[in-house]
């Protein structure tokens, strides 16, 4: 039913037709209702959706429409949300909260879950301890199928995920079991006997986004989670995974175009805010932009010599900052998925450098044809067909190696994406061209 149908159901009051109409949509779709609906519209609908329903769609809300609700529901209606909400999940809305709603949330909460909220909230910002749940099923290895079996039936119902349980001893990861082994085997066998010894798992303060990789990369519904002396604490699951690299691949493309990461959706964020996240990197890249200025000044008796000399300027810039953005993104494409490492910097430069020598003389002889054409100079269209080859090759080294050595040093490669990499492209390629042109033409 579309969202017209279901505004005339609750117009028309017929919240019994209302209610099964959303019984029957995901809880992400009823999240993006309530985002179109007012304020009141809002309110009635949330409070027709059962206490799981309503709690699953509360974590599908922008955090605006999150702090709306919580201020306009009763301590009781909160705490039914709460209730139902797995302890990773409440971690993420309270990061997003003003003081004043986080702790009218944690009144709504009871004290065994305020225990554990606190200490999932001391783990650093971007680590595994930080995004991972500590909600999941465990077994002893002396445990019959049988009893492995009755147990995920007693505390399944309360865990994120069934399909990968832990084995431990003592608290100690020593394997893991498929659910799918404990289906397909006999009741009376133990669970040491079906256990997995051969572990992927990642420690506590390991980088969220290397973690979300290991799972994209293996394939995993969960990882487990252990602290440094191998215990166990947690799992992060394959949907936690997916938010953490959309969030990163986000930071990622906000730093390439030159704008401070921020979590709130466009919408969400003020004018104001929107500004003082572009402000700084357009202000530095302006500034820097002064060294050109300067290479400009110091080349003037040849522009003044050679004036057609100054019309060539934005093309070999353009081209400049066009080719290195190219190797930049790639290789911050392949740093992301770990397909490139900074051992294979001497690989990549070789090959980048054979790219740049066939592109730069494709794009030396079009050019070189279209100033001959133009200017009928054959010595100034091979002139720069030469400065061409060179800028293209030093763009494409410029462009793979920065952020390599970015990544190497602990840097975002995206740090070293178009805005950066094009104003130093911008200086070198002054410099190459003057150099080039000074040299043939004895200016």
């Amino acid at each position: 039913m579309d969202q017209k149908a279901l505004l005339a159901l609750l117009e028309e009051r017929k919240f019994k037709e209302l209610k099964e109409e959303l019984g029957n949509m995901y809880p992400v779709d009823i999240a993006e209702l309530l985002e179109e609906v007012d304020e009141r519209q809002m309110i009635l609908i949330f409070r027709l959706l059962g206490k799981e329903e309503a709690a699953e769609t509360f974590t599908d809300m922008s955090s605006e429409t999150r702090e709306f609700l919580i201020n306009a529901l009763t301590d009781s209606e909160l705490e039914e949300v709460m209730d139902e909400m797995y302890v990773d999940d409440t971690v993420d809305v309270l990061e997003e909260m003003p003081a004043n709603v986080v702790d009218r949330l944690l009144m709504a909460t009871d004290e065994e879950t305020r225990v554990q909220i606190n200490a999932l909230l001391q783990y650093p910002e971007d680590s595994a301890g930080s995004v991972m749940n500590i909600d999941y099923v465990s077994f002893r290895k002396e445990m019959t199928v049988e009893e492995a079996i009755l147990k995920i039936r007693q505390v399944g119902i309360n865990r994120e995920t069934i399909y990968t349980c832990y084995v431990t001893e003592k608290k100690k990861l020593i394997g893991w079991v498929d659910i799918k082994d404990l289906l397909t085997s006999s009741e009376s066998r133990t669970i040491e006997e079906i256990m997995d010894t051969n572990i992927l798992y990642a420690h506590t303060h390991d980088d969220q986004e290397e973690v979300a990789t290991m799972i994209r990369k293996y394939g995993l519904v969960a990882i487990p989670i252990v602290d440094y002396e191998m215990c166990m604490v947690g799992i992060v699951t394959v949907d936690d995974a997916m938010i953490v690299l959309q969030e990163e691949a986000t930071e990622d493309i906000s730093m390439m175009a030159g704008v401070s990461p921020n979590d709130d959706s466009y919408f969400g964020t003020s004018v104001w805010r929107h500004a003082l996240s572009r402000i700084p990197w357009l202000l530095f890249l302006m500034l820097s932009a002064t060294v050109s200025g300067l290479l400009l000044a110091y080349y003037e008796n040849a522009m003044s010599a050679m004036p057609i000399l100054i019309t060539l300027i934005p093309m070999l810039m353009g081209t400049g900052g066009n080719c290195g953005s190219q190797s930049s993104t790639l290789m911050i494409r392949g740093l992301a998925v770990g397909e490139i490492r900074f051992k294979d910097l001497f690989r990549v430069i070789f090959k980048e450098i054979r790219i740049a020598l066939i592109v730069g003389v494709v794009l030396s002889v079009a050019n070189g044809i279209r100033i001959y054409v133009m200017y009928q100079d054959m010595k100034l269209a091979f002139v720069i067909g030469i400065t061409i080859i060179a800028i293209v090759c030093m763009a494409k080294v410029v462009g793979c190696v920065l952020p390599l050595v970015a990544k190497r040093i602990g840097l975002d490669p995206a740090l070293m994406a178009t805005p950066l990499i094009s104003t130093l492209l911008d200086t070198g390629t002054i410099l190459v061209y003057f150099a080039i042109v000074t040299l043939m033409f004895r200016l």
